[in-house]
């Protein structure tokens, strides 16, 4: 499995990513608030209908619904004592809707929602180790490549590192951030940060997920890659949310307007691409046919 993710990047080849799980587990009725994860269980079929709907569109990855699957997180959906359930189910699902295909499954890790020491109760040594219990299940549960997203805090990110490889040292590794203060996380981290503090780390590629506009988006892409070399993980949202009259987020970007900006992603040196939040099949098949068009050019 390492060798068919690295095989692919190292040839050159962008590769297509997926969209969103969340807000589109929410199209599908998932109540607003509610975790993904209380659907691998609940609801499997919804999770796999999303899954084999961005394979259609062209996606080359699709992420497990785990990005709220350690075990802190889970606390929060009342779920903690399901944890191995819950995250080796996910991955199944996603391995049973690529199975007989050359797609690629990634583990998706996300914060803890906890703030770490001095700032907050969790230490970094408690965050290591919730981080290598979730990966450890990934791990011997057969992805293709783990994914720690939507990071905002360098030293939880750390954290995430080096819990992934205490039980790992070879499964292809991306950390990406979101910089929803535009150019910045919300805890002040910049693109340049990234690539100082992570970058240094073993990670096979640096990326940037959810954010803000697609403007500022493509911004902070530029940023970093001025500063690395490392492989770029990119996977913007669908603009910024308006909310609609029944209080639910609602995103504006039609999948015809998000086409237009692949190739700027591209060209900005991003390697992989795809959507976060509000980035349905419809915008991955778009932006499929947009990365498909650029192959054959």
């Amino acid at each position: 499995m390492t060798y068919r993710f690295f095989k692919k990047l190292t040839a050159g080849e962008v590769l297509i990513s997926d969209g969103a799980t969340g807000t589109n587990l929410q199209r599908m009725g998932l109540p607003l608030g509610a975790a993904g994860e209380v659907w691998v269980l609940e609801n499997p079929e919804a999770i796999r209908t999303l899954a084999q709907g961005f394979m259609n569109s062209g996606a080359d990855i699709l992420l497990t619904c785990t990005f709220g699957g350690t075990r802190i997180r889970l606390k929060d959906s009342n779920l903690v004592d399901e944890f191995v359930t819950v995250n080796q189910r996910a991955i199944e699902i996603t391995r049973e809707v690529v199975r007989g295909s050359d797609v690629l499954v990634g583990g998706s890790i996300g914060p803890t929602g906890q703030m770490l020491a001095p700032l907050g109760a969790l230490t970094a040594a408690e965050a290591e180790a919730e981080f290598a219990a979730q990966a450890k299940l990934m791990s011997e549960g057969g992805v293709d490549v783990i994914v720690i997203e939507t990071m905002f805090d360098l030293n939880e990110a750390i954290a995430a590192v080096e819990g992934v490889r205490s039980v790992d040292q070879d499964i292809p590794l991306v950390c990406s951030f979101s910089f929803d203060r535009g150019t910045r996380t919300m805890m002040g981290v910049s693109p340049e940060d990234v690539a100082a503090k992570i970058g240094v780390l073993d990670v096979d590629l640096l990326g940037i997920n959810c954010g803000r506009s697609l403007v500022e988006n493509l911004e902070a892409l530029k940023r970093l890659r001025q500063v690395t070399e490392k492989p770029i993980w990119f996977k913007p949202n669908a603009g910024l949310p308006e909310i609609d009259d029944d209080g639910n987020p609602c995103y504006t970007i039609s999948p015809e307007e998000m086409i237009d900006w692949v190739p700027q992603w591209i060209d900005a040196g991003a390697q992989i691409v795809g959507g976060c939040c509000g980035t349905n099949p419809e915008h991955l098949a778009e932006i499929a046919k947009a990365v498909h068009a650029l192959r054959d050019s």
